[in-house]
């Protein structure tokens, strides 16, 4: 699993012009893309290093602060761009295989205790942000 996480100040994603998730105070936005070898144990520690990474305020984490986190599905994080002008997607799961596993991460994050809101999977989304400082990290695990 991918993931580009960024510390925000505030963060929010719109489908068809209605806000799916948002946050309206500082936290993370992960944007959250699976490839066809991830699995539970991915998603596990995936949701792990985003509740526990000390990239917040004073060198603490989502966990320590009790953070808000905004997860969006991203399949484009595992685009091969290394040949031609055209991207390929083929290293990103299918829906079927991916959407379960985000689900998953929401729901470690949740058993976490931290509020998480989230995108609509495999919608067209339109994504807003105020990212702080900036911070922003590729997490693979």
């Amino acid at each position: 699993m991918r993931a580009v996480l960024q510390r925000v100040s505030r963060a929010s994603v719109t489908v068809d012009g209605t806000v799916a998730g948002e946050l309206d105070r500082p936290g993370l936005l992960a944007l959250v893309g699976v490839t066809h070898d991830d699995g539970p144990e991915q998603a596990q520690a995936l949701a792990r290093k985003i509740a526990e990474l000390r990239i917040l305020d004073g060198e603490r984490s989502a966990s320590d602060l009790d953070a808000p986190v905004l997860v969006v599905s991203q399949f484009t994080l595992h685009a091969d761009t290394r040949k031609g002008r055209r991207p390929s997607w083929s290293a990103a799961a299918p829906g079927p295989v991916a959407e379960p596993l985000v689900e998953a991460v929401v729901a470690a994050l949740r058993e976490r205790g931290l509020t998480v809101a989230t995108g609509t999977f495999g919608a067209h989304m339109e994504v807003s942000l105020v990212n702080d400082g900036p911070v922003t990290l590729v997490l693979d695990v």
